[in-house]
């Protein structure tokens, strides 16, 4: 996409007034049974920003035209950036206690298989689904288990619904999922809060910052420490997610299946065109190391409004100005880091890495560093990113989630609960 489309001064104006009118409305807290239901800024950013959308209601293009949506889209990642950054920065200060919560830390991972646990029994025996149950359950479906599906079987057959169909709602509703059900299992104090941030680690930048960040909100006083295993916790799954999906969700979703099934054939059909050009857009999209001139001015502006929206439950522009550029310097030079490697590694992991290493006890400066950090709320800068994801919903996806039935959306919902509680349950008896 062109440059000046990226940089469109109506989408990031937009994006800020959204942000701060959510920031202003501040945390919300509703009684709900035993627990307490969390509304964090970001959820009313998110609503915001879908209600402004162009391909929702067609009388909004006269006022936001389509190519703001359009721009929106590569400009979520690049949003993520600097909070990504300000995460990795919560783990280099606690790096004693993480290294003790190692075992905790490593293995927490394997409950990610807890996808499967809930979501293949209902699937396959209550809403009698077929072999798109496989796809659909084996994992949280972003992009990288997209493709292991496209590998193995192909998007059209019904391996390949499956997995769209919780891609499209993951897209649309997993942030606001996993904020909700942490936020509200951390009011329920079953679980020790260190379970519950691991446990937020699962792979997807917007799922992970909404997530920990619904428990920082609910415990602030243990904000940095969280966020810290939440960041690490992810950090792993960047490493290891690919390969726990290919070499143990798959196969076991497999065998699951044929046992719930009792080998029923379960075709339910090919995936449309619609659906299969946006998983190869998903696939194939640019990533942003390899394009670093044109990266480093769109990271600045989301940077610039991540600055402002931070005055209302932050700091001052002044107070946060040393922050905000140390939170840009390290997202640039984890992408560029990201662009040099002779491997691939998510660029994000790159540049948790870059803030990991620079906020360690023993880097030059990393008191300084730490200090100035701390003027940047990072519930803040990540209000803006889900204003960005709810612009850059295209028609395609709009269409996409309506054709997905409401069997997908259930089971959707089921995978995100299922991961989560997984992992908070080996994570906790670890610890």
């Amino acid at each position: 996409m062109p440059l000046a489309q990226l940089l469109d001064w109506r989408l990031h104006l937009l994006v800020v007034v959204l942000s701060l009118g959510a920031e202003l409305i501040g945390i919300l807290k509703f009684p709900l049974g035993p627990g307490t239901l969390l509304l964090l800024p970001l959820f009313y950013a998110f609503i915001a920003a879908v209600l402004c959308n162009p391909h929702l209601f067609s009388g909004t293009k006269r006022v936001i035209p389509p190519v703001i949506s359009a721009a929106a889209g590569p400009v979520i990642l690049l949003s993520i950036m600097p909070f990504i950054a300000r995460f990795g920065s919560t783990i280099g200060p606690a790096i004693e206690q993480l290294i003790s919560a190692g075992p905790a830390l490593i293995l927490q991972e394997l409950g990610n298989l807890g996808t499967m646990l809930i979501a293949m029994p209902i699937a396959v025996v209550v809403l009698k689904m077929g072999r798109e149950a496989i796809g659909a359950t084996y994992s949280i479906a972003r992009e990288p288990n997209i493709a292991i599906i496209s590998d193995k079987y192909g998007l059209k057959g019904p391996e390949g619904v499956g997995v769209m169909g919780v891609y499209v709602v993951g897209t649309m509703f997993g942030t606001l999922w996993f904020a909700l059900m942490a936020g509200y299992l951390t009011s329920l104090d079953i679980f020790d809060p260190r379970a519950l941030a691991m446990a937020c680690g699962v792979g997807s930048g917007s799922m992970v910052a909404a997530c920990s960040g619904a428990i920082a909100g609910a415990l602030p006083e243990m904000g940095e420490e969280l966020l810290a295993f939440a960041g690490a916790s992810n950090l792993l799954t960047y490493a290891t997610g690919l390969y726990v999906s290919l070499f143990i969700a798959l196969p076991v979703a497999e065998r699951l299946f044929t046992f719930f099934s009792r080998k029923r054939a379960g075709d339910n059909g090919a995936m449309n065109d619609e659906e299969a050009t946006l998983a190869s857009e998903a696939l194939a999209e640019d990533r942003p190391e390899n394009q670093l001139g044109k990266t480093a001015l769109v990271v600045a502006a989301v940077c610039v409004v991540g600055w402002v929206v931070n005055t209302i439950n932050g700091a001052s522009l002044i107070d946060a100005a040393p922050g905000m550029l140390i939170l840009y310097v390290m997202t640039m030079l984890g992408l560029g880091v990201a662009r040099l490697m002779p491997f691939y590694l998510p660029a994000i992991a790159w540049v948790s890495l870059v803030s990991i290493l620079m906020t360690l006890p023993w880097f030059p400066g990393s008191g300084w560093i730490t200090e100035q950090l701390s003027f940047v709320n990072f519930l803040a800068i990540v209000t803006p990113v889900l204003g960005y994801a709810g612009l850059a919903l295209s028609k395609r996806e709009f269409s996409m989630f309506r054709q997905a039935g409401w069997k997908l959306v259930i089971i959707s919902l089921l995978v995100f609960t299922g991961t989560y509680i997984g992992s908070a349950v080996v994570a906790q008896a670890l610890l």
